[in-house]
């Protein structure tokens, strides 16, 4: 699987480091400061948000710039960021594979697994016999000959891009609409409330698309969509630098169900920050795996100082 092949040294070296505790010392005032990168997903936000309550409670100040997926790699290998949460793997395979064989950036263990990434329809269209991607060229006409994608440079619209541009697709005809997670959602729900008929991209965590009747497509599964991981990545060198923040992103685990509540919260009008805290609050005993052997900026113990942050006590 490309996932384990590309990332093994990155996974073995990170494992060596979570098993290896830090010493409850300050970290350099460089380490303050974690430059990190929103790609504009709300499930990136949601991370950032739950990510951002802890290490605030620790003392440190996070910046985060809204960037697109090219930029980030870029970024994080001429240093100007220090972390990205939200890596989905293998779908993102190629576009990491040049950094992370010169080694400029890292790719650490995943952060998220059971996840899901690829082309979907509706149920009304897939009873109709659209149901793997060889399905789509016989019925172009249908769907206007169009495939709603997200945001420039993304996976996704990459793998969708190279089976238009492959002649024994049938596709030929096809054009890749390149929108934002939330124009091609309303692009999506103004269609399948009129029974229009469309194809694109979807996703798990996204407590939208969890409510919609869809069916995801077959036949993309070598291309990268199918069964997901989502992997954090920083510039080379970081977790050695800022041992601390390298411990705690090693601890770093979220779930499914997580990302969909803070997610959910943020769709409906909250920050990442506020979903995030508002939901650590409710669910304070994850922090004890997050934080075990992690250290304030300043190195007091960290369970304590994130949850008096958060009003919980020591």
């Amino acid at each position: 699987m490309i996932v384990r092949t590309l990332g093994a040294a990155a996974f073995a070296a990170a494992a060596l480091f979570a098993a290896t505790p830090p010493t409850a010392a300050a970290e350099p005032e460089s380490c303050r400061p974690i430059h990190m990168a929103d790609v504009g997903w709300t499930d990136n936000t949601a991370q950032n948000g739950l990510f951002n309550a802890v290490t605030k409670g620790l003392g440190y100040q996070t910046k985060i710039d809204v960037l697109a997926l090219p930029v980030i790699l870029e970024g994080l290998k001429g240093n100007k960021l220090d972390l990205f949460l939200d890596n989905w793997m293998p779908s993102n395979a190629d576009g990491v594979k040049p950094y992370l064989e010169a080694k400029t950036i890292e790719m650490l263990p995943p952060d998220l697994t059971g996840a899901g990434y690829g082309p979907v329809v509706p149920d009304y269209i897939a009873a109709a016999g659209v149901k793997d991607v060889k399905d789509l060229g016989p019925n172009g006409a249908k769907f206007g000959y169009k495939f709603y994608g997200i945001e420039p440079g993304n996976d996704g619209n990459k793998i969708v891009q190279k089976e238009i541009d492959n002649p024994a697709s049938g596709l030929k005809s096809w054009k890749l609409v390149k929108s934002s997670e939330q124009g091609m959602l309303a692009e999506a729900e103004r269609a399948m409330n009129q029974k229009k008929w469309i194809v694109f991209l979807g996703w798990t965590p996204h407590p939208v698309m969890a409510k919609m009747k869809i069916v995801y497509l077959t036949g993309w599964e070598a291309d990268g969509f199918g069964a997901a991981q989502v992997h954090p990545q920083t510039r080379a060198g970081y977790s050695q630098a800022c041992p601390n923040v390298g411990h705690l992103l090693a601890n770093l685990k979220f779930t499914v169900p997580m990302e969909s509540e803070v997610m959910d919260a943020i769709l409906k009008g909250q920050t990442g920050d506020q979903a995030g805290l508002a939901w650590l609050k409710a669910h304070p005993d994850v922090l004890n795996a997050w934080l075990s052997g992690v250290s304030t900026f300043d190195g007091k113990p960290g369970l304590s100082a994130v949850k008096a942050s958060l009003g919980l006590g020591s």
